[in-house]
């Protein structure tokens, strides 16, 4: 199973993240809409995916509140990242279903996407890659002020003239994370997107998306591998294994959480047993 190494990087992106997250911390309030009115809830029912005779996920039944943070957690190929692109509206169900509320509709309307690899434009300066995540809205009069905003939210308002191959790979998942805020999603899906980071920058990043969440009331799930960073910013954690969920976690701890506390690390522990649970591992192998 992959594991986060933790190591203190020398990176000048690692120095910089603590005060690009003070500069976002000063976005306007009044420029959002309240966050009662755009989280969707989740319910999805019998859900089943096959890849020809492989059945990756055997019967996904789950509710998911409006405004919820649910991380999945799971070993390499459980179903997670799958179960994801099919909320995502990105693949089909085999069988079952998912239904998003009351909206009815193309879950692509509500549900925005970021992966582990930014997927940056080259030929595009960073404010039109934000640009980009507005979709049909692109060619609208407002459609530079709305990503600009997007862009001071995760304090990057300053290079928003830049070329995606001058930026760290921290900047390049902050674009990324705007350009899939810039429409305002109801849901947003993370399929890890912090897994490429060098340590310091990824504790920066989690604490960012922290606060986008709190700050923009959408519903968000996100898919890890680190058991801790799962239960550091979820309000529920899911393991899957084999295709079925496994266990069905709540995280009943104030926020800010404090990372290396005893609750913390009970949680965590708890998790990663069920995880190795099958290969015969003790939890802190």
């Amino acid at each position: 199973m992959q594991q986060l190494v933790r190591l203190v990087p020398s990176s000048a992106e690692s120095l910089q993240a603590a005060e690009l997250i003070r500069r976002a911390a000063f976005v306007r309030e009044d420029r959002r809409e309240p966050v009662a009115s755009r989280a969707l809830s989740l319910t999805i029912r019998g859900v089943r995916k096959s890849f020809g005779d492989n059945e990756v996920l055997r019967g996904i039944d789950l509710d998911i509140p409006a405004g919820q943070f649910v991380a999945i957690v799971g070993k390499s190929g459980c179903g997670k990242s799958t179960l994801l692109r099919l909320i995502a509206g990105l693949d089909k169900p085999t069988a079952g279903k998912i239904e998003f509320g009351d909206h009815e509709g193309n879950p692509g309307d509500h549900v925005r996407v970021m992966f582990q690899e930014p997927r940056l434009l080259p030929w595009a300066r960073v404010l039109s890659n934000v640009e980009v995540g507005l979709g049909r809205d692109r060619d609208t009069t407002d459609a530079k002020t709305r990503a600009d905003e997007a862009l001071i939210e995760v304090g990057l308002d300053d290079k928003r003239e830049q070329w995606p191959a001058v930026l760290s790979g921290g900047q390049k998942q902050r674009v990324a994370l705007a350009r899939a805020l810039v429409s305002h999603p109801r849901v947003l899906a993370f399929d890890e997107p912090l897994g490429a980071l060098d340590a310091l920058t990824r504790i920066s990043m989690q604490r960012l998306l922290e606060r986008v969440w709190r700050d923009q009331g959408f519903t968000a799930i996100l898919v890890t591998h680190d058991v801790s960073e799962a239960v550091a910013l979820a309000d529920r954690v899911l393991v899957i294994d084999d295709g079925r969920i496994a266990q069905d976690i709540d995280v009943d701890l104030a926020r800010p959480r404090e990372r290396g506390s005893a609750e913390l690390a009970a949680l965590e522990g708890t998790i990663l047993r069920e995880l190795l649970r099958e290969t015969g591992e003790p939890a802190g192998a």
